[in-house]
């Protein structure tokens, strides 16, 4: 079924929606959570959670892409979810992920630093953008969908290690440009 046809059944409150929905994009939220939470039942437990904000928030949403749409949600149900379950202890997976990207963004939690939040994210787009696409491929597939480095590996047909040095590359120029954007780091 089309992307249209699902968010039309959404936004007629047809309980086809979630079955459309979970037939098209299961396999890709489940995978989406399991690289985050490196865990299947929690990973199923976001995808039933997904499906759920799905429907509380279409309507009045109307997602452009429900991929995308749908992939925003598990990613940050996920992500939600690791943050409960770590608090207390420091694990791999997302931690190790974030941590990579740690001397690359900039932190704080204040009403002035959500602005330029705004300002930071533009300016990763227009980096993304400058990119070729392998290696906006790769970051994207490290950094968003949480792929781990042994599976950009072998996508890429490349050692860990390779891929690592690379990611480390594209890091420091992530870094460089946001710092010619004056963002501070």
């Amino acid at each position: 079924m089309e992307d249209a046809a699902i968010i039309e059944l959404y936004w007629a409150r047809d309980q086809l929606a979630i079955v459309e929905s979970d037939r098209k994009y299961g396999g890709f939220c489940a995978n989406l959570a399991s690289n985050i939470l490196r865990s299947v039942q929690d990973a199923e437990e976001c995808v039933n959670d997904t499906w759920h904000r799905a429907w509380n928030t279409m309507p009045p949403q109307r997602p452009g892409s429900l991929r995308a749409y749908l992939g925003r949600i598990v990613r940050n149900l996920a992500i939600d979810r690791w943050r409960r379950k770590n608090t207390q202890r420091r694990g791999g997976g997302l931690e190790v992920m974030l941590s990579e990207l740690e001397g690359c963004l900039p932190g704080g939690q204040d009403a002035q630093q959500e602005l330029e939040n705004r300002e930071i994210t533009r300016a990763i787009e227009d980096w993304l953008d400058g990119l070729e696409a392998g290696d906006r491929a790769m970051f994207l597939r490290r950094y968003w969908y949480g792929e781990g480095v042994g599976e950009l590996a072998r996508r890429w047909g490349r050692s860990s290690s390779a891929v690592t040095r690379r990611l480390g590359r594209l890091r420091e120029s992530l870094r460089g440009f946001l710092e010619e954007r004056g963002v501070a780091l």
